[in-house]
């Protein structure tokens, strides 16, 4: 535990130095922004839930989460964009974790991995997601975490809902009995496929829940369907 809480400390810490400091650093191609967010700093970011997962059973979850979300709307309001963004993670991760508890049976979680992929495509095809992205982009940044581009004064970001289904997904892998490395891999890997997909196609969003949901799904594929076909017999 004191290995765990030490490593997810220093972690914060290298991640703080990198986000104010991002737009500092050398200017450099776009492909190489592209590849630096998807293979460094969003799996970097992302590797925080995992090391939190001790707290997933806490008592004291649902309160921490309402005080977290009040105090990333403070942060955003005071124009705190690198602490909201924690913030606003642990918030998220927090609800999805939550969430969770509800949930008797893993073939619940594959239900909503299901249903979720429609409805996200639904949503930043013709949606509120796609009339926030065009019409008030200024919206999603208080509905997303950012990743700072290095040497731009950008940042690529990830809706609040796709990272309480990665927490979702992460939580139940663990819970019953899947395979939480992997499935931090494979969805955190789905996050860096969407973003050069949505750089090559020059488009302002892509659903990311669609390869999230099929990311958790074949990285369990096996457990998942022994526990269905048990549930049968």
């Amino acid at each position: 535990m004191v290995v765990r809480a030490s490593a997810l400390l220093a972690l914060c810490a290298d991640l703080g130095v990198y986000y104010a400091f991002a737009e500092d650093l050398p200017d450099i191609s776009l492909w190489w922004e592209v590849a630096i967010l998807s293979l460094l700093v969003i799996p970097a970011v992302l590797a925080l839930v995992p090391l939190a997962l001790p707290v997933r059973g806490s008592t004291y979850l649902l309160p921490a989460v309402v005080v977290l979300a009040g105090l990333a709307v403070l942060l955003e309001a005071k124009e705190l964009g690198i602490a909201a963004s924690f913030v606003k993670l642990a918030a998220v991760t927090g609800a999805g974790w939550f969430f969770l508890r509800f949930f008797e049976e893993v073939s619940w979680v594959v239900l909503v991995a299901l249903a979720i992929i429609p409805v996200d495509v639904l949503s930043v095809a013709r949606g509120p997601t796609k009339h926030i992205l065009e019409q008030k982009p200024e919206v999603f940044d208080w509905l997303s975490v950012a990743f700072p581009v290095p040497g731009e004064h950008a940042s690529a970001q990830l809706g609040l809902p796709d990272v309480l289904f990665f927490a979702l997904f992460l939580g139940a892998a663990e819970r019953f009995g899947l395979r939480p490395c992997l499935t931090w891999l494979a969805c955190t890997l789905s996050f860096g496929a969407t973003l050069p997909l949505a750089v090559w196609l020059d488009v302002s969003g892509l659903p990311a829940l669609p390869l999230l949901s099929a990311s958790f799904v074949l990285a369990n594929a096996d457990l998942l369907w022994r526990r269905l076909r048990s549930r049968r017999g």
